[in-house]
């Protein structure tokens, strides 16, 4: 027997009628104001009472019963449900073992646990603390409302293949109109079949070692050089040999003399990360002679080559190589936006089938949304038109940089030369430390980054870096200008204090 009660008093939100009867039964139903059994008078009935249209209460129940507050028993009526969904997925805390327990041993990977220390004393910026944060594009210029459109679009056109069965290399299209970009701009000789699209260029520098790499196998890698890949060799626990640079770059003739058994050498020929150096002509050949006589792999990471502002690129390694050593790696993030983690990796014809193996036991696939939007964007030319718009803004954004610290910080700040990037490298002078002049440039709100982070072995000469990309020219000398004017009080004041 069907349980019986005064039908409570419901007062609807403004807005939206039939919207705001959902959210006055819902909330009795949760509150327990319309209790688990109960009969709800019929649709025509509750109209009255409510002095609303019918129309909109069915629209109501239409809601709850697909929702499953609600059940219809047939010549019988409408139900509030035995079982309400929310208490489903309420878990009810047992107090007596919420007690904070003994630290037990983690039993994690070794080589993982060996990051930890580092990892946790790892400064990030925060909301407020951005600026010259490096890594980061011309956000305030991207295209945002275009890409909105895009998406809109990709949906529409995609959201029926929801639930198929999709390439973990990524989607087609999208992997035919990169081969084509590539092999245009950047001399990748290349097929689509090659191409594997990553969520970025650290997830394919992880699946290089996860696919090439075992424990005590032995790499090399720029000295100073990107963190984050020295990172992911060591938490395979590979053995990451450093390797200096001169002005032709990566010394491939000390690479070749003193780290023969090295397995795979990782380096980012077009703009050294991050010195920004060049790896030259002469050791491009040297290097891929080498590494077909001896079966080495080359990490070709290409992550900078779309922000070079008077001089052409030489050919990237990929197309300079004959034999098949080389996996290259490209990202969109930099000219598109951080949080956008699409990239691309090239690999080897021997390669695809143990690359894509990979990529589908480390995430299934990329996010096809994303891929059908970014294909779009490629296909009707305006990731081109950006490329364009961004370069000449970058360009003027770095010589703001060089222009304010020579105008306000040439005493304490050298800068280092560079025809591509998206930062710059300062060296500091007069005794200056990088953690004396890190300090200054927190307590401006700066987040300048010490060399040292990206270097495995402590530097003789200190320097900092100043990413300019995500900054207009006006930002740019500002914030300069405030540093320097801060540091001539501290001056002025221990001059004071003496």
């Amino acid at each position: 027997m069907a349980k019986s009660s005064s039908f409570p008093h419901l007062i609807l939100p403004k807005g939206n009628i039939k919207d705001g009867l959902y959210y006055a039964l819902r909330d009795a139903i949760l509150d327990g104001r319309l209790s688990s059994g109960i009969k709800l008078p019929s649709s025509r009935a509750l109209a009255e009472m409510m002095s609303i249209s019918r129309n909109s209460v069915l629209a109501a129940f239409d809601r709850l019963l697909d929702e499953g507050y609600l059940l219809t028993k047939s010549s019988s009526g409408t139900y509030v449900v035995e079982t309400i969904p929310d208490h489903l997925i309420q878990i009810q805390q047992d107090v007596a073992h919420s007690k904070q327990s003994k630290p037990q041993p983690l039993n994690i990977n070794p080589y993982l646990e060996s990051l930890l220390p580092a990892w946790k004393k790892q400064s990030l910026p925060s909301q407020g603390e951005k600026m010259f944060h490096v890594g980061v594009g011309c956000l305030d210029i991207f295209p945002h409302q275009l890409w909105g459109k895009l998406l809109t679009h990709a949906w529409r056109k995609s959201y029926h293949q929801l639930g198929e069965s999709h390439d973990p290399r990524g989607y087609l299209p999208l992997r035919q109109a990169i081969c084509h970009y590539v092999r245009s701009t950047r001399g990748i000789n290349c097929n689509e079949e090659q191409i594997i699209i990553v969520n970025g260029i650290q997830q394919a520098i992880h699946l290089a070692a996860y696919t090439l790499l075992k424990p005590q196998d032995q790499v090399c890698l720029d000295e100073p050089g990107y963190d984050s890949a020295l990172n992911i060799f060591r938490s395979f626990g590979v053995d990451v040999h450093p390797v200096s640079s001169d002005d032709e770059g990566m010394r491939i003739p000390e690479i070749i003399q003193d780290y023969t058994k090295s397995k795979l050498i990782y380096t980012a020929p077009s703009h050294q990360f991050p010195l920004g150096g060049t790896l030259s002509l002469s050791r491009r050949f040297m290097l891929l002679d080498w590494a077909a006589q001896q079966q080495k792999w080359i990490f070709e990471d290409d992550y900078n080559s779309e922000f070079r502002y008077r001089t052409h690129p030489i050919q990237a390694l990929q197309g300079l190589d004959q034999q098949q050593r080389v996996i290259y790696s490209g990202t969109f993030s930099k000219m598109m936006f951080p949080e956008f983690r699409l990239g691309f990796m090239v690999v080897p014809e021997n390669l695809i089938n143990a690359f894509s193996l990979a990529k589908y036991y480390t995430d299934t696939r990329s996010s096809h949304l994303e891929q059908v939007a970014l294909t779009l964007f490629i296909q009707e030319g305006h990731y081109a038109r950006h490329v364009r718009k961004v370069r000449k803004a970058c360009y003027e954004r770095q010589q703001a940089l060089i222009e304010a610290i020579q105008n306000h910080l040439a005493d304490i700040l050298t800068v280092q030369p560079t025809d591509s990037g998206i930062h710059l490298v300062c060296w500091l002078k007069n005794n200056w430390t990088e953690q004396a002049f890190i300090k200054k440039c927190t307590e401006a709100g700066l987040f300048v980054q010490p060399l040292s982070r990206y270097c495995q072995h402590s530097t003789q000469k200190a320097a900092v870096l100043f990413g300019y990309a995500a900054h207009n020219p006006d930002e740019i000398k500002e914030n300069i200008e405030k540093l320097a004017n801060m540091l001539r009080q501290d001056d002025n004041a221990n001059f004071a204090g003496e």
